[in-house]
């Protein structure tokens, strides 16, 4: 149970004065999730990201035009707008010094004249600017009296807010959270708070939340640097203690004879590369140890790990026993089948197919063959980890795209059998720092090297005003004998998107190319995404037009032209994935990156690195830069610890400090029983990662 001394901090912000339904409803919108209303935790958790500076005071001859500046004037005279007009409500004011015009549009009847009686002397903040050679201030930020400047605080942050949520309102709320912020143990090492010369948390929290300057504010600033560790510190505790209780449960070595994997060798049209040897050699040790196997493989694109993972799973059938593949979507599913299919006839393995698409018929003999342990090896979709289905003796899961499914399904598919090894894939190259992150509970293998052969892709930016060139260069490569991929990034057009839709770039393609163009995108049924992918793999059409449900495993060998339609609104993640669907075969391929101009900086430099290098480890890297850890992995999936304060792009530092600290505390206080352990264990409430101290109850 969460300790009582953090209940104050997990009430809802109703129990905060001035917090009625009304203003609950937009703190629910800007700081709930589905289910679960704001509470006070996630108002001190959402922190200024700047503030502006209240503390310049300055005679009006002396106020630099376009900065922030706090003055003292005197109000002279109105010039209200005339009856029916639309013009602003004018206030004629100044000082010792010069004039000031303060400017109000659409104000409430009798407003101006309460907040700035005529004759008398106030306090007005806000920005001031020239208009036909007169200082003017549109809206003051803040009108006081002598007795509200005694209250003005000296910087005013600046938050994330929803429409309806002022941010005086929001910055009201925060105070008065502190308010009810309880006395906290100390859970950080005093030695490391010594070193960084950190606040205290409770310190931290009010430096940020009341600050007295803009720089207070940095990212680089002591009390966020403070508040970013406990964090990843809570982060990484929490995976160095799910990998500890994962590993505590007995393993299984699985060994095999080699007869196997030697067979489907045999039967590949390739050799081997050296960091596909090392890899297996890694996942073997894993297999045959006492402990269960947690291990992440990531290739770049079209560098192998699919084989990889296959030998694996050749290996947990050569010790009798059985291994699963599971993969995010049907297409992708089909496409490791039929890859696998044949080299596991020539192992004399047997394999099935298992997808929630499947007859009745075909359903039930695969479940019966799973369960007798006639089916050695199988692959499917999410249905794999389906109650109905049970293995004789699964050894070994290996789950595909595993960012494309929460920690939870993946544990899930891993239940399915007595201490099951774990070996997870992705083709999307990860940040180191990433790896950490997301992956802290396994050991990770990585594939750097593409399988003999392939040729560099050729990648050019084009802009969309030579679309009709683009068109034409089409059509001579498929007069050629090419293939092409088409990607837009949208079904259908919509209100509030200028986009090219894929339907729209479909018909547009067809009417040029008349029975060589199919079509595929993510509301299409199973069996017509399946039947386009196949007139495309066949040749019965030339090019496919699609929208990114083709981003991974699509495997189309003799595809060698990529166009890419709005490249500037992908992620350079994703821009990587799609190239990576041509290049394949041996022949010599290009990507096209079609671009509206001017791109934005960031799309430029996003599109920069794509012409510049192949290299999906390097782009990870620039990816995490651009765009930081929320995005990198694609959608945000349930089950992965987005971070709430830290970030990777500037705090990556700490997260190695953090990594090295929970594994020190694991060692030394594995129950977490001491002073500081007890201290951890609220640390752990407080950002939510609950299921690691449930792991110490049940362990």
């Amino acid at each position: 149970m969460r300790p009582s001394l953090l209940d104050p901090l997990f009430a809802p912000v109703t129990r905060l004065p001035g917090v009625g339904p009304r203003l609950a409803v937009l703190f629910d919108r800007l700081l709930g999730e589905p289910e679960r209303p704001a509470r006070l935790v996630d108002l001190l958790f959402h922190l200024p990201n700047g503030g502006i500076d209240r503390r310049l005071r300055a005679k009006l001859a002396d106020a630099l035009i376009g900065e922030t500046v706090t003055v003292e004037i005197v109000v002279e005279s109105y010039r209200k707008p005339p009856a029916g007009r639309r013009v602003p409500f004018r206030v004629l004011t100044g000082d010792d010094t010069g004039d000031l015009t303060l400017v109000f549009f659409n104000p409430r009847p009798g407003q101006v004249e309460k907040l700035l009686p005529l004759g008398e002397r106030r306090w007005v903040s806000g920005e001031i600017a020239l208009f036909d050679g007169q200082r003017q201030m549109v809206h003051p930020a803040r009108i006081l009296d002598e007795r509200q400047l005694e209250t003005l605080p000296a910087v005013e942050p600046i938050y994330g807010l929803t429409e309806g949520l002022s941010p005086r309102l929001l910055h009201k709320a925060a105070l008065a959270a502190l308010e009810r912020l309880p006395a906290m143990p100390e859970w950080l090492d005093p030695t490391l708070l010594a070193q960084q010369h950190w606040p205290g948390f409770a310190e931290a929290l009010h430096l940020l939340h009341a600050p007295d300057s803009p720089e207070a504010l940095a990212p680089e600033n002591p009390a966020l640097a403070r508040l970013a560790y406990d964090e990843l510190l809570a982060s990484q505790l929490s995976l160095v203690m799910i990998r500890a209780q994962a590993r505590a449960a007995r393993g299984r070595s699985t060994k095999g004879d080699g007869r196997l994997r030697e067979r489907i060798v045999a039967a590949l049209p390739f050799s081997l590369t050296g960091g596909q040897r090392q890899a297996l050699d890694e996942i073997l040790a894993d297999m045959a140890g006492e402990d269960r196997m947690l291990r992440l493989l990531q290739g770049d694109v079209g560098s192998g790990k699919t084989i990889v993972g296959l030998l694996a799973m050749a290996t947990a059938i050569e010790a009798g026993r059985q291994a699963a593949l599971m993969a995010p979507t049907e297409i992708l599913a089909r496409q490791h089948f039929e890859r696998i299919a044949p080299l596991a006839e020539a192992a004399g393995i047997t394999v099935a197919l298992l997808t929630g698409r499947d007859r009745a018929s075909q359903r039930a003999a695969s479940l019966a063959g799973l369960a007798d342990g006639t089916i050695q090896l199988v692959v499917g979709t999410h249905a794999l980890f389906q109650d109905a289905v049970q293995f004789h003796d699964l050894a070994l899961a290996v789950v595909d795209e595993q960012h494309r499914f929460g920690v939870h399904q993946r544990l899930a598919l891993s239940s399915k059998g007595a201490a099951v090894d774990l070996l997870v894939m992705t083709a999307t190259p990860i940040p180191r720092t990433l790896v950490l992150t997301f992956f802290g509970d396994m050991d990770a293998s990585s594939l750097r090297e593409k399988p003999a052969g392939r040729q560099p892709i050729d990648t050019r930016l084009v802009a969309l005003d030579r679309l009709d060139e683009t068109v034409e260069a089409i059509g001579r490569a498929i007069a050629a004998g090419a293939k092409v991929y088409w990607v837009c990034p949208l079904v259908a057009e919509s209100d509030q998107s200028d986009l090219a839709a894929a339907t729209e770039r479909f018909e547009v393609l067809r009417a040029r190319f008349p029975g060589r163009v199919g079509l595929v995108h993510g509301q299409m049924t199973g069996p017509d995404k399946d039947a386009a992918v196949a007139d495309f793999v066949s040749g019965a059409t030339r090019i496919l037009v699609a929208t990114t449900v083709i981003e991974v495993g699509v495997d189309v060998p003799d595809a060698t032209v990529m166009v890419i339609e709005h490249a500037e609104r992908f992620g350079l993640a994703q821009l990587h994935q799609l190239r990576g669907r041509v290049g394949r075969g041996s022949a010599r391929s290009s990507c096209i990156l079609l671009y509206k101009a001017p791109p934005g900086q960031i799309a430029e430099a996003r599109l920069k690195i794509m012409r510049e290098t192949e290299d999906g480890f390097r782009i990870a890297e620039e990816d995490l830069k651009l765009r930081g850890e929320g995005e990198v992995l694609g959608t945000r999936q349930s089950g992965m610890p987005g971070f709430r304060i830290a970030r990777l792009d500037i705090h990556a530092a700490l997260l190695q400090t953090a990594r090295a600290d929970a594994e020190l505390i694991l060692r030394q206080d594995a129950e977490l029983a001491t002073e500081r352990g007890q201290a951890l264990r609220v640390l752990l409430y407080l950002f939510e990662r609950d299921a690691a101290v449930r792991l110490l109850r049940a362990g």
